[in-house]
């Protein structure tokens, strides 16, 4: 299975390509951070997130698109930034038929490092042991879409097992409900983040 992992923001976005092995083994395919400058129209910016999107989906063609969900935060014109180009990525994978799937920064964090409050030093130290990297990839977006990238692999099993989860909020279909959100973060801290 090829995921691809999106670090939504408009000013940078993270995007990365993994690919699923034997196992646990998860394999770095590519990586990337594409960048606005905050000078220019927010039209011509999503523009140019959605060129490189579409870009690496039609080169890399993964089967799935793992998007950070946006969640609540005090600076409004971030959460809105990061809701934009959710949108425009949810868009350019739902026209290419490729299903689209969300997970919160905590589900991330808690799949890669055993803990939902690991900071990103934790999160990009992990991602960089997970996939055997020589370097850490930079900036923190391309470690984020690469953590996006690896919680799916990992989860995407589980998420189909969980009664009531049809699917992990893609568009139109349902999330997951509490229960079992709960269910899956106590099986991620049990086992150390190693599902």
């Amino acid at each position: 299975m090829r995921v691809m992992g999106v670090d939504p923001g408009l000013t940078r976005c993270g995007l990365a390509l993994v690919e699923t092995g034997a196992g646990r083994a998860v394999t770095a395919l590519d990586v990337d951070v594409c960048r606005t400058s905050p000078q220019d129209p927010l039209q011509d910016r999503l523009s140019q997130i959605a060129d490189e999107v579409e870009h690496w989906l039609d080169s890399h063609r993964p089967d799935v698109v793992a998007v950070e969900q946006v969640f609540a935060q005090h600076n409004v014109r971030t959460v809105m930034g990061v809701a934009q180009v959710s949108g425009v990525v949810a868009l350019l994978a739902a026209k290419r038929s490729i299903p689209m799937r969300m997970h919160t920064p905590s589900e991330v964090k808690a799949a890669v490092t055993g803990n939902g409050r690991a900071d990103k030093d934790q999160v990009t130290a992990m991602v960089t042991r997970i996939l055997g990297l020589k370097a850490k990839p930079t900036p923190a977006d391309a470690a984020d879409a690469l953590a996006l990238a690896i919680c799916h692999c990992w989860r995407a099993p589980l998420l189909g097992r969980l009664p009531g989860v049809e699917g992990a909020g893609g568009a139109g279909e349902a999330r997951p409900n509490r229960l079992a959100e709960a269910v899956a973060l106590a099986k991620t801290r049990k086992t150390g983040g190693w599902l």
